[in-house]
Order: structure tokens, then C-alpha cells, then sequence
């Protein structure tokens, strides 16, 4: 039996821990992330929500960067980046919204589940709301094939039904953006992601009210 000294022992411990506290480095760096992105987009005056989120855009790019490889960190990325696209409006949106579509596709290529279809349902709002060729890349087919994955990944999800609804509202099809609506409605709220599902839920709300009017 070949017996390691103490040292080498250690050595090889620490070797095996090195991966895991950068991990964990990253995931509580995201878990901050995610947090004040929450607070940001339901809790937050609309006049100071485009610089903070041009904040949270520069800081996710800076995670991203140092953690090319965790698809997790880009998603995200993702998702700030869509978030800052709506607020900021306009032309002004366009940098930020093909930036997420990059950052969400290099997100699919690590994980084609796209963080349980974190990226589908973003990848999805972008392509609905993004003007059209020569502008910008908008495509309602590809924003409903991007909704249709993200159902097959989380049929439950209260961001995937929403969004699904509001495009399926916008395209006439009201019977079937109905449905959704109400399944954003009564879906179960995410932990670690309850203001934002609420706020969700809240607008999904709306668009039943609307519906059934």
C-alpha cells in the first residue's frame, strides 16, 4: 500500500477545493446580481432604473468575463442586458438587445436547457419586441419557436406563460394568449424569484382582464 505524506495529502486537498471556491466565488457574486436586478426592475423608481441597470450590465460583463465557460453567469448576463433593452426604449435599446441575444445564444451552446429556459423565454421577448431586418434581428416565428422550448423545458413557469401570452396578444391569437395568461396567473411564484413572478403575475392579470372584458 503506498502511503502520501501529510503534505501531499493536503496538497491534493487543496487542489480539489480550488475549483469549488471559484464556483462558489461566482455563485454568490451572481446571487448578489440577481438580487439587486430583482429590486431594480419591480421595486424601483422608473427615472433611476436605466442607470441601474447600465450598472448591473457593466457588472455582469465583468462576472461573464473572469467565468466564460459558466452558462449560468451568461444567462444572466442575458437578462440584465434584456431588462436595460426595455427600459432604455427606442434606438438606444438596439446595442443592449443584440448584446443579450449573443450573450443568451453562447448561454445555449454550455447549456441547451438555457438555465431551466431562463434563455428561451428572454431569447423569446427579444425577437418580439426587436424592430425587423434591416434594423434589428425581430422575428415573430423565432419568438414563438423560443416560447414553444421553454414550455417543453418548464411547462409551469409564470415568466414563460406571460410572455408567451402577451406575444400571442399581440399577434390577434386571443383564445390561446387567454390560456396562458391564465396560467401565469395562477403559477407558482420561483424562490429567489418571487417579486419579479409577482409582478408577472400581476401583468398577466391584466391581460385576462382584458381578454375576458
Amino acid at each position: 500500500m503506498i502511503r502520501r505524506s501529510p503534505f501531499a495529502a493536503a496538497l491534493s486537498l487543496g487542489l480539489a477545493a480550488a475549483p469549488l471556491a471559484e464556483a462558489l466565488a461566482w455563485e454568490e457574486a451572481l446571487f448578489s446580481l440577481r438580487s439587486r436586478w430583482e429590486h431594480t426592475t419591480t421595486a424601483m423608481d422608473e427615472a433611476r432604473r436605466v442607470d441601474a441597470l447600465e450598472a448591473l450590465a457593466e457588472e455582469a460583463e465583468d462576472l461573464a468575463d473572469a467565468n466564460p465557460e459558466a452558462s449560468t453567469v451568461l444567462v444572466w448576463q442575458g437578462i440584465v442586458l434584456a431588462s436595460l433593452a426595455r427600459e432604455a426604449g427606442g434606438l438606444d435599446a438596439l446595442g443592449a438587445a443584440k448584446e443579450a441575444r449573443r450573450v443568451l445564444e453562447r448561454a445555449l451552446e454550455l447549456d441547451p436547457r438555457g438555465h431551466r429556459g431562463s434563455a428561451y423565454v428572454t431569447l423569446g421577448a427579444l425577437y418580439d419586441r426587436a424592430p425587423g431586418w434591416p434594423v434589428a434581428f425581430g422575428d415573430d416565428d423565432t419568438a414563438e419557436r423560443m416560447f414553444r422550448e421553454a414550455l417543453e423545458i418548464r411547462p409551469e413557469g409564470i415568466d414563460v406563460h406571460y410572455y408567451y401570452a402577451a406575444y400571442l396578444e399581440e399577434e390577434g391569437r386571443e383564445d390561446e394568449a387567454l390560456v396562458h395568461a391564465r396560467r401565469a396567473a395562477n403559477g407558482q411564484a420561483r424562490e429567489g424569484r418571487e417579486a419579479s413572478d409577482e409582478a408577472l403575475r400581476g401583468k398577466a392579470r391584466a391581460i385576462v382582464a382584458r381578454l375576458e372584458g
